[in-house]
């Protein structure tokens, strides 16, 4: 009997601290209520999706926002961000919503409720966007370092319509590092935000014109337009006639950053650079830029470069200089932050980009576009041509990523389907990590 007492007194302990520990794991309510800009009060404000990420560990809760445009959370104590996207038809015109709140704090003091808001910023669809992102360079084959002199971009048309590009520029937003004390952040918010433009920071790329196909692509390197995988084995080939490359010696002459391009790319894919920083290379981060490409609409490259209203001085650096770009210029964008640093702050204003992409560098990966399923598969001449079973997402490591739809779109694309990319100016939804550049696939 006292071996059964004994039993059942140690089962009641155990309860007691599991109970406890469960206790201890508290949550609070977090509300995150979706405000729209007047010219889109017609829109639907129940069931849109909420995104609710912690700064430190990059856990992440979704909810759907109720007829109210609330959304309710219950999280432990942290600090955390918010986003949300959505879009609506409007005479035809496909206009996009997005927004984003950072330094959600949830403490554990006597208030256990938070209520905030994200104000949406509307923009409209585009039709070329960033489709990959190759920024972080690869391990070198001795294992003595990472080789990140192979950057470069894909450019992608996602319509049915030949994009006729006049004055095509490419520009990064400051700070270089998304983890960097951002100087443009002012009581929490983008200075910049309600002003209608965004940093390029130091000096930006231009060509007067460039055609993509509908439903091409065209890979833009940054730096070294060779075959870098002569030295490097997990590296690039960038030396394709096809490709354009970011060159410009009479403005940048550091040829470790912008060493001569292969003699196979005609001098005619060249991209020109104004420069208005210090400095003798265009210093885009290999961790975790702000990246955006642009056309001076009303104007042209040379006279933005040479506008002295349109200066700002990062900081009140006059070495850190940025030209104020309006949005309404902007093709695309898309907001890298780095792995594994809490203090990741957004650059492009909600209009380009209302969320981020978190990427680990010299590994090889790259930022890859998803593919938008429904549109895709929508298309009537893709039928028996896509190729599921995507293998190239990283969701397999910590904080890694992978396209939901579950087509491989570069296979898909080799096997002659036409692919409608993700589209929400938002890059929490519309990127993810790819095991490696695309470039390399095959080999």
């Amino acid at each position: 009997m006292m071996k059964k007492i004994s039993l059942i007194l140690l089962f009641v302990a155990l309860m007691s601290v599991s109970c406890k520990k469960l206790n201890d794991y508290k949550t609070y309510e977090v509300t995150v209520k979706v405000v729209f800009p007047e010219s889109g009060a017609s829109a639907p404000s129940e069931g849109i999706t909420v995104n609710l990420t912690s700064v430190s560990s990059g856990t992440e809760y979704t909810a759907e926002t109720d007829a109210g445009g609330a959304a309710k959370f219950e999280v432990p104590v942290g600090v955390f961000r918010a986003s949300a996207s959505t879009s609506n038809l409007d005479n035809g015109i496909k206009k996009l919503y997005n927004g984003n709140v950072s330094n959600i704090i949830v403490s554990s003091k006597e208030q256990e409720t938070s209520d905030y808001s994200i104000d949406f910023t509307e923009s409209q669809v585009s039709q070329i966007v960033i489709s990959e992102l190759y920024i972080g360079g690869c391990p070198k084959d001795n294992a003595s370092g990472s080789y990140y002199y192979d950057k470069y971009m894909k450019l992608y048309n996602n319509s049915d319509d030949v994009a006729n590009l006049t004055n095509l520029c490419i520009g990064m937003a400051m700070p270089y590092n998304a983890n960097s004390t951002n100087k443009y952040i002012i009581d929490g918010k983008l200075s910049y935000e309600s002003e209608g433009w965004i940093p390029a920071g130091q000096g930006f790329f231009y060509i007067p014109s460039l055609t993509i196909e509908p439903w091409k692509s065209v890979v833009i390197a940054f730096n070294n337009a060779n075959d870098n995988t002569i030295t490097y084995s997990k590296s690039v080939d960038l030396s394709d006639a096809s490709y354009y490359v970011t060159y410009d010696p009479s403005v940048y002459t550091n040829t470790v950053l912008h060493p001569a391009p292969s003699a196979n790319i005609p001098v005619s894919h060249y991209f020109s650079a104004y420069a208005y920083g210090a400095g003798n290379a265009w210093p885009l981060s290999f961790t975790s830029p702000a990246l955006f490409v642009f056309s001076t609409k009303n104007s042209t490259p040379a006279a933005f470069a040479a506008d002295p209203n349109n200066l700002s001085y990062y900081g009140g650096s006059t070495t850190q200089v940025c030209k104020k770009v309006p949005v309404d210029w902007v093709y695309d964008g898309v907001e890298i932050f780095r792995q594994g640093y809490s203090t990741n702050k957004n650059r492009l204003t909600s209009a380009v980009d209302a969320g981020d992409i978190l990427f680990k560098a010299k590994l090889g990966y790259s930022v890859y576009r998803n593919v938008d399923k429904d549109a895709t598969e929508a298309i009537v001449s893709n039928k028996g041509k896509l190729v599921y079973s995507y293998a190239y997402g990283t969701g397999d490591i910590t904080d890694g990523s992978t396209d939901p739809s579950g087509i491989d779109a570069e296979a898909s694309i080799a096997n002659g389907a036409k692919i409608v990319y993700m589209d929400t100016n938002n890059s929490s939804s519309d990127f993810h990590q790819r095991l490696q550049a695309s470039l390399r696939d095959g080999k």
